[in-house]
């Protein structure tokens, strides 16, 4: 098999061109580019097997950061797997917003709540070197990605496995930030994500399970003045206001990411003891 014969196999499965390429890429540490030029190279036979097995994931719906094992987010290369959900681009409005409350030259305890494969925390860590960084998950098997990403590129990220707030007891932070399950748990599209961890994308029911539960937890684990910020479906976002302010939560807002979605929404606890 050549290269050439790869990318017309993966048309003829109905794998997009830029899949195949990038799985070329991974499997043979080349740039898109190289493959170009030189798409008359033979592949090895244990590479073929590589390539037509990946292509027959990725046509039967599977995502390809599965397929490739890994995914960027924000400049890290982050390890994930079945166990995790595939973190979106979108979540990087979260980041960005989260990182506006942590000053550089601040050494605050943030919080990062169902932490997944650990790309949130992960990326303020990096981007935030002097924050202490606490991530939950109730997957020991999303946590053990996330604990390998950490030690992987080098970021003291501290994980506790546990529903939520459980496992924090006694600690308050001074910033939270959460990427819950939301999707409503009758929407059609959960069929297109099926490769996915349902509990990671839905709570069942209206979708607001998971988000009451943090708000609702939220005040006895955070110095006054803290920040929740959270991630939301599109059209959650004045349900999870009123969610805050019935909290207690003062100046509540809501972010839009660059399509013009209502994406996350956040408070400030009370400044009141």
């Amino acid at each position: 098999m050549r290269i050439a014969d790869a990318l017309n196999a993966a048309r003829a499965l109905g794998v997009e061109r830029l899949d195949a390429q990038w799985l070329l890429e991974h499997l043979l540490g080349r740039p898109r580019s190289w493959l170009l030029a030189h798409d008359d190279s033979e592949l090895s036979a244990a590479q073929a097997a590589s390539v037509q097995a990946g292509l027959a994931r990725r046509a039967a719906g599977e995502p390809l950061a599965y397929v490739l094992g890994e995914r960027e987010f924000r400049g890290l290369a982050l390890r994930v797997t079945p166990a995790v959900l595939v973190p979106r681009p979108e979540t990087e409005l979260l980041v960005d917003w989260a990182l506006e409350h942590l000053p550089p030259d601040a050494a605050l305890d943030v919080v990062d709540l169902g932490t997944g494969s650990g790309a949130i925390a992960l990326a303020l860590q990096h981007e935030r070197p002097l924050a202490r960084l606490l991530a939950s998950d109730t997957s020991a098997e999303a946590l053990a990605v996330a604990c390998g990403n950490a030690r992987q590129l080098g970021l003291p990220v501290e994980f506790v496995q546990g529903d939520w707030w459980a496992p924090l007891q006694g600690r308050r932070f001074a910033l939270a930030v959460s990427n819950p399950p939301y999707v409503v748990g009758d929407d059609p599209h959960l069929a297109d994500l099926a490769h996915e961890p349902r509990c990671a994308l839905t709570p069942e029911g209206d979708g607001l399970a998971a988000l009451r539960r943090i708000v609702q937890g939220a005040p006895a684990h955070l110095l006054p003045g803290a920040w929740l910020l959270l991630e939301h479906g599109h059209d959650q976002a004045d349900a999870v206001q009123q969610l805050l302010r019935d909290a207690g939560f003062e100046v509540a807002q809501t972010r839009h990411d660059l399509a013009g979605l209502a994406r996350c929404t956040g408070a400030r606890r009370s400044n009141e003891k």
